[in-house]
């Protein structure tokens, strides 16, 4: 019965030594890593004062916008991730669908249009669209849908799709969301030429904010104001939209979760293992030796 104990108590310390070295070495290069099977709907809400074409007239609206966000997970590989994304801006209103195809439905505000890009798996920032993404796809830079894992304290730089090109993202402080701890960060762009419509040059602006998870670099929360206008000044679009209460929620709650999972692979693991590994391993041994001398003793 001693020597079953022995050998378990040695058996068990070499185990966790081999699982903190592994959880150490090489879990982190596995498990921070942009998942291939990311399948997400983002909900935000808020106001537009928008232009109505057909009056004329300057109109406050109170509208939704959701966004689908699908990997791709054939495109994909170890090192990119390839991304599917379409975004809905409609009038909120009762029975109003949170997207519309219908180009003549006056509930529609923008013409939702899928967009691909791929990103790096490690770092979130955009790869060279190569084969990744059809031909004729725009090349991205920067980030585009998320922070990098570790985000830091720094500027980044993040895609704005409509001057098709990234923008200086600062870091602004460090903020609880729901029980989170997040980065805040912004960027802030004004009076921009841009195609603010379908073929029509003006003027955009933008003043954006997210709440990131900084050890997986999630948005947590994000609020924005977005101006378009046409060149020589006339509004077509006054835009503040944010995600819901009950999305920042959900949000913060996965964040939560994701966290727990890094921690327990990367630090709870390895601490555990390093400490009680070798001490198993020298009780096991202090004991494997004392009763082998007590052997030879008795012989």
């Amino acid at each position: 019965m001693q020597k079953i104990i022995i050998w378990v108590l040695i058996g068990l310390g070499a185990f966790l030594l081999v699982a903190a070295l592994i959880a150490s070495l090489w879990a982190p290069g596995v498990v921070k890593k942009t998942p291939i099977d990311t399948d997400s709907t983002t909900h935000l809400s808020g106001t537009a004062a928008k232009l109505n074409p057909g009056t004329g007239k300057v109109e406050d609206l109170q509208v939704k916008a959701t966004s689908f966000t699908k990997a791709d997970s054939d495109a994909s590989d170890d090192d990119v991730v390839v991304f599917t994304n379409v975004t809905c801006l409609v009038v909120d209103g009762p029975d109003v669908p949170d997207c519309i195809e219908d180009k003549n439905d006056p509930n529609l505000i923008n013409i939702p249009e899928p967009d691909a890009f791929a990103t790096d798996r490690y770092d979130a920032g955009a790869v060279e669209n190569g084969t990744y993404v059809p031909e004729g796809t725009e090349q991205k830079e920067g980030l585009v849908n998320k922070f990098p894992f570790d985000t830091e304290k720094k500027s980044y730089d993040y895609w704005d799709g409509m001057i098709g090109e990234p923008v200086k993202v600062d870091f602004k402080g460090t903020h609880d969301i729901e029980g989170v701890e997040t980065y805040e960060f912004n960027y802030n762009v004004s009076d921009v030429d841009a195609e603010v419509v379908d073929g029509i040059d003006g003027k955009y602006s933008m003043d954006k904010t997210m709440w990131i998870e900084p050890r997986t670099g999630a948005i947590v929360k994000q609020e924005q104001h977005e101006v378009r206008t046409l060149e020589n000044g006339d509004p077509l679009l006054d835009l503040n939209l944010a995600f819901t209460d009950d999305q920042v929620k959900t949000n913060a709650e996965d964040a939560e979760e994701n966290v727990s999972s890094l921690e327990l692979i990367t630090s709870t693991v390895p601490l555990v293992g390093f400490i009680v590994g070798p001490i198993l391993l020298i009780v096991g041994g202090g004991l494997l030796l004392l009763s082998r001398t007590k052997g030879r003793r008795s012989a």
